[in-house]
């Protein structure tokens, strides 16, 4: 198994500026249902979509202007090819995104049930090519000087993607807006128990943390959200956010403490509201809002992409979530 396109030479910016989000992670196609409350064995048609966490939120902060960037790799096959289009279709430089030889570029297929019940299917054996990125291969220098990087616990599953991660962190030093999105995957580790111990030696080197209840419990073994969010600052992240799904979404810091309610909407297909929560989370926090305002445009950002069947092209503009924002005053006002 052979890596093609070890380490760019290129610069590491884009005209000389450095990345506003750089994202290292999972990337794939999704196949999605069109027809909705039955199971794949009825399914006649599908929709195929870029998808993959981190790459879906790189493209959420694209959408809202920031210039992003994704570390990743695909199979030497006609599905990765299309990922790498589409990545920078969708304003998203795909410099990072290389090959692997004799893997597959991976599928994730789901079920729609609305309101709330959305199987996920993985196609990723033997190995994901996504987790086959060598530490040597990164563009440290782009790390470093990224306002935002953001990694997921998926990246610590598997090796060598698991030693690239720690040698991120290392070059980058635990410098503000070092994110980890806690989101937990049972299907791609052996044992919780494993989760948790690569979480933690994780959580001592970022400064963001971000996960609904069921992963706070995997990654600090709490799932109260303020004792969740109280054991994510006492390992030192400086940031801790815990959806709380029907509850809304709880952020802490060790000074500053914000509950924002859902937003109500219709859902379609829940799955990559997190993603679309995460790429607008970048965004109010480059920007240096109030925390309260982050929080809530994410929220809003994230209600969105759950109105929509697809993620990466589910992400939301700016200019909409300001404009359901606008609409929840007015109602409030009025």
């Amino acid at each position: 198994m052979q890596t093609e396109g070890v380490r760019r030479s290129m610069t590491n910016t884009t005209g000389g500026v450095p990345f506003e989000v750089l994202a290292i992670g999972r990337v794939g196609v999704d196949l999605y249902p069109l027809q909705d409350g039955v199971g794949l064995e009825d399914v006649t048609t599908f929709g195929k979509y870029l998808g993959g966490s981190a790459t879906n939120v790189s493209i959420a902060a694209a959408r809202h202007g920031r210039r992003a960037a994704i570390v990743t790799r695909t199979g030497q096959d006609p599905l990765g090819r299309y990922v790498k289009a589409e990545i920078a279709r969708l304003g998203v430089d795909n410099r990072y995104v290389s090959t692997v030889a004799g893997l597959n570029t991976p599928i994730t297929l789901c079920e729609i049930f609305p309101p709330d019940d959305f199987p996920l299917y993985f196609y990723r054996e033997p190995i994901a090519p996504d987790l086959v990125i060598e530490p040597n291969e990164l563009d440290l220098d782009a790390v470093r000087s990224a306002g935002v990087f953001w990694a997921t616990v998926t990246g610590l599953s598997r090796e060598p993607s698991r030693a690239a991660h720690h040698a991120a962190w290392d070059a980058r030093g635990r410098i503000p807006l070092t994110v980890l999105d806690l989101d937990y995957r049972p299907m791609f580790w052996e044992t919780p128990q494993t989760a948790t111990e690569q979480v933690s030696r994780a959580l001592q080197k970022v400064t963001v943390a971000v996960g609904n209840r069921e992963e706070c419990e995997v990654a600090v073994g709490e799932s109260d959200p303020l004792r969740a969010a109280d054991a994510l600052l006492e390992r030192g992240v400086e940031l801790a956010v815990v959806k709380q799904g029907p509850r809304g979404v709880l952020a802490k810091t060790r000074d500053e403490t914000v509950e924002v309610p859902p937003f109500p909407v219709t859902v379609v297909n829940g799955l990559g509201a997190g993603d679309g929560f995460g790429g607008a989370l970048c965004h109010g926090l480059l920007a240096g809002w109030p925390l309260e305002r982050v929080i809530r445009f994410a929220n809003v950002a994230g209600a969105i992409v759950a109105t929509r069947r697809e993620c990466s092209t589910a992400m939301p503009t700016t200019a909409e979530v300001e404009q359901l924002l606008k609409g929840a005053s007015d109602v409030v006002a009025g």
